[in-house]
């Protein structure tokens, strides 16, 4: 239940969703890939690689 910090804008696959830079992502789980995290972001479950956020 870490909490991650975006480093640059992030559109979303399928959707017309941009989160934006600096964005805080609370409650991260790690998945069996060691580059990608689990989190919710507005409302919306999503997969972000670990090299677009960093520790908050």
């Amino acid at each position: 239940g870490d909490t991650v910090t975006l480093s640059k804008d992030l559109k979303l696959k399928g959707t017309n969703t941009v989160i934006k830079r600096g964005t805080k992502v609370k409650n991260i789980r790690l998945t069996d890939d060691p580059d990608e995290i689990d989190c919710r972001v507005n409302k919306m479950s999503i997969v972000l690689r670990t090299e677009f956020v960093k520790k908050a």
